[in-house]
């Protein structure tokens, strides 16, 4: 069974839906589960969290709902920066005594 056996998740708000197949611009979820999904999405593999992604079109095809991505941003576990880096920057500073 698919649902077992598949470690991916989308998560849309506080909903959970396994994913059953993924491919490079979309994938398929269960569609007893959920009917229709648009809109921003996050995508995880187990508890981590892989990518952020724009659903803009989805529809029921032999008892899967195809969901296809507008785009697909990988997640970070920091903030961006926005300004350049200094390679040669100490990574902390110790205090004083």
């Amino acid at each position: 069974d698919l649902r077992k056996r598949s470690r991916l998740r989308v998560m849309v708000g506080d909903e959970i839906y396994p994913i059953l197949r993924f491919w490079d611009d979309g994938f398929a979820l269960d569609a007893d589960q959920v009917a229709q999904l648009r809109g921003l999405v996050d995508i995880y593999d187990g508890s981590r969290h892989l990518w952020q992604s724009l659903i803009i079109a989805s529809e029921v095809e032999a008892g899967e709902l195809i969901c296809l991505m507008k785009r697909s941003t990988a997640a970070s576990d920091r903030a961006p920066i926005d300004y350049v880096r200094d390679e040669g920057a100490p990574v902390g500073y110790l205090p004083r005594h």
